[in-house]
């Protein structure tokens, strides 16, 4: 069974490609501590030695609920029949046009990657939301791992305080990702590569023992539980007894770092320039978090996309909010050394319609949409693709979902066409039928 992979911090503010003695060490002693490490023998990954000499990378996710229009913001067709009121202005990379409304982001489109010829099936939003997530349709009864909990087992490790998936939801009790239960997130992966889930009070209350406890109590009841729960594990090498470990540990560890979730701790100029909405200030939360090592986050701004009615009197106000935030956090990561150890993915479930309906608002569209990334691993001031002059089709370089998440392994140095090592379960890959990444936009 292979050791978990090195990658990540081991502490809210982490020493530089620090190598965990103590983790390798409890590997080492017993069966029990390697399942915790790779639950079912996840993937064959390198040698500890190997995983020691990984750079620190990180990933931000800007997952653009609803699904946003192309039109508006990458690939705008202002002479169309149906592309609206808004005109396309040039961007730093000639001949590039994008959206008026999106002018930060034009000013720095030579530091951004933009697809504009991504293609998928799915047409509802549950439907796309779980493709986009997990890079592979379903295969019932087995539940693939997101990319963020693939990214948590890639790039984090399970002794690191800070979660290393974090996912930073306005509604966490809301329904945008409703199929998404505790588990399912993280598929065969465990629980310990599941998200935790924060939002609304940008704090994490501290629950780390009950008012009636003092702190010697709380230990030893602690230490209680570990030696139980070890001898039970022990007895039954039980892969669960691991999980429930690693998940205990996990919320020990962020309790610790609990102020990191604190934005009233960051300072007011910064909330300023991202706010004052939810989606800025969690997207500032994420670039913070990452800052202190946090290996994938994943904002999520709720069903704001979703626009089937009076679509460009509504894009008046989502479009320049959205520019607004991503030239900052590019530059803000750029500024802090930090964009060239974090990859930045900007992307919904699908497009919008080229045409409107009947309440001037555009409906979903799969059949050709765009996305953006930027930041490690990636090409700087390309645009790979292209639709027709109506935006109906793709005419140039068509791109599924396995594209997008070969490019995004490929670009993080993780090798997309690894096989999970599952006992008794079909083959499954990280990618499946070995789909090429988007090499034009691959540094």
């Amino acid at each position: 069974m292979s050791p978990r992979p090195k990658h990540g911090s081991g502490a809210c503010t982490p020493p530089e490609h620090a190598f965990h003695r103590r983790l390798f060490l409890e590997g080492l002693a017993s069966a029990g501590a390697l399942s915790l490490l790779s639950w079912g023998g996840l993937f064959s990954l390198p040698a500890f030695a190997q995983q020691a000499k990984r750079e620190q990378k990180h990933c931000i996710l800007l997952w653009l609920c609803g699904a946003p229009s192309q039109f508006e913001t990458w690939d705008p067709k202002p002479r169309s029949l149906y592309g609206g009121p808004f005109r396309s202005i040039p961007t730093k990379i000639p001949g590039v046009h994008f959206s008026e409304l999106m002018p930060r982001c034009a000013s720095i489109a030579d530091k951004l990657a933009v697809v504009r010829s991504m293609k998928t099936k799915p047409n509802e939003h549950f439907q796309g939301i779980d493709l986009l997530n997990r890079g592979a349709e379903p295969r019932e009864p087995f539940v693939r791992p997101t990319l963020g909990s693939v990214l948590a087992q890639q790039l984090g490790h399970l002794d690191n305080p800070i979660p290393n998936f974090i996912l930073l939801d306005p509604c966490p009790e809301g329904n945008e990702f409703k199929k998404f239960k505790a588990g399912n997130w993280a598929g065969w992966l465990g629980a310990q590569y599941a998200p935790v889930r924060s939002g609304g009070e940008f704090k994490i209350p501290d629950v780390r023992r009950l008012p009636d406890l003092t702190a010697d109590d709380h230990e030893e009841r602690e230490a209680l539980r570990r030696f139980l729960t070890k001898k039970f594990e022990n007895e039954r090498k039980s892969a669960a007894a691991a999980s429930q470990n690693a998940v205990f540990a996990r919320v020990k560890g962020l309790m610790s770092c609990a102020d990191l979730f604190d934005l009233d701790r960051l300072p007011m100029k910064d909330k300023e320039r991202y706010g004052p909405g939810t989606f800025g200030l969690h997207t500032l939360l994420a670039r913070h978090l990452v800052e202190n090592g946090a290996p994938f986050v994943m904002v999520a701004n709720g069903m704001t996309w979703d626009c089937h009615v009076f679509q460009h009197e509504i894009y008046q106000m989502l479009v320049p909010e959205l520019d607004r935030i991503i030239f900052h956090l590019i530059t803000d990561l750029e500024e802090r050394g930090l964009l060239e150890r974090t990859l930045v993915v900007m992307m919904g479930e699908f497009g919008r319609t080229p045409w409107l309906n009947a309440s001037r608002g555009r409906d979903h569209y799969p059949d050709a949409w765009s996305l953006a990334l930027a930041g490690h691993g990636i090409e700087r001031g390309v645009v790979v693709g292209a639709t027709d002059e109506d935006g109906v089709d793709v005419v140039e370089r068509p791109f599924n979902e396995k594209n997008l998440f070969a490019t995004i392994f490929t670009a993080l140095g993780i090798d997309p066409y690894a096989e999970y090592d599952l006992p008794n379960l079909p083959t499954f890959h990280r990618v499946e039928d070995r789909a090429e990444p988007i090499k034009e936009v691959l540094a």
